[in-house]
């Protein structure tokens, strides 16, 4: 897997979020807040659906599924929202323990489930807001329960690679996890309510396979502008990584 850039979007209006989705030529991933879109209707989906064909990228769903199995099995393919319809990823903590993997995977792997091979799951490891509990032992499980659902989970939203991550469970030769690492910006360090940002170039050194950028570039005078500078930024830092492992 290579370092592409991803956006995510929390305006409140399925116009605010189709027309940041046509930023598509420039990103791999649209990374959604699904839940807080005043006027989502079907609509949403479908013109969602329709740019992530048209550009090919992926749409992944912010969710953090947080609850017992049954439950998140119905968040995730019921209710109004519909969420494996659509959402090719989407993630979860395993505060509730490895249920949820187990949950959301069994949806999946149904044999009615018209998209099997087109959903995957990432696992919450870290998080990039301040005093976040999200450490020590509750990453290790993290990781561990990753290692034991590798036909759906495929990697982590994390701050850094978690090769050093000590786990009871070996690592294999077909492991090929994935680093997703949120609050990326290039003119900011944070914000009021704990937010802490690190660039484009900062979370590649740091093992990102994906950045995700929101605010910086959405909030931006020209976001066209914004999103190719983070790209161009984070390629370059991946480059670098690359030759530096030759």
């Amino acid at each position: 897997w290579v370092h592409l850039i991803g956006l995510e979007i929390y305006k409140y209006f399925k116009s605010h979020i189709l027309t940041r989705a046509e930023l598509g030529p420039y990103i791999a991933v649209f990374k959604t807040h699904i839940d807080i879109v005043s006027d989502f209707d079907e609509t949403t989906v479908a013109g969602l659906k329709s740019l992530a064909s048209k550009h090919n990228f992926l749409l992944f769903e912010d969710r953090k599924f947080v609850d017992i199995g049954n439950t998140v099995q119905q968040q995730y393919h019921g209710g109004a929202l519909r969420i494996s319809d659509w959402a090719h990823i989407v993630n979860a903590s395993i505060l509730a323990g490895e249920g949820i993997v187990e949950a959301m995977a069994q949806t999946v792997q149904s044999k009615n489930f018209p998209h099997t091979d087109e959903r995957a799951l990432l696992i919450l490891t870290e998080m990039t807001s301040k005093g976040s509990l999200a450490t020590g032992s509750y990453t290790k499980s993290s990781v561990e329960i990753a290692k034991k659902n590798k036909g759906f989970v495929i990697g982590f939203v994390a701050t850094r690679a978690l090769a050093s991550v000590e786990t009871d469970i070996p690592a294999t030769d077909d492991e090929d996890f994935v680093i997703f690492t949120t609050g990326v910006n290039i003119s900011s360090k944070g914000d009021k309510l704990g937010q802490q940002y690190q660039t484009p170039k900062s979370a590649i050194e740091r093992g990102a396979d994906f950045v995700i950028a929101g605010r910086g570039i959405y909030a931006a005078e020209d976001p066209e502008r914004s999103v190719k500078k983070y790209r161009d930024e984070g390629w370059q830092a991946y480059l670098n990584r690359v030759k530096g492992h030759e």
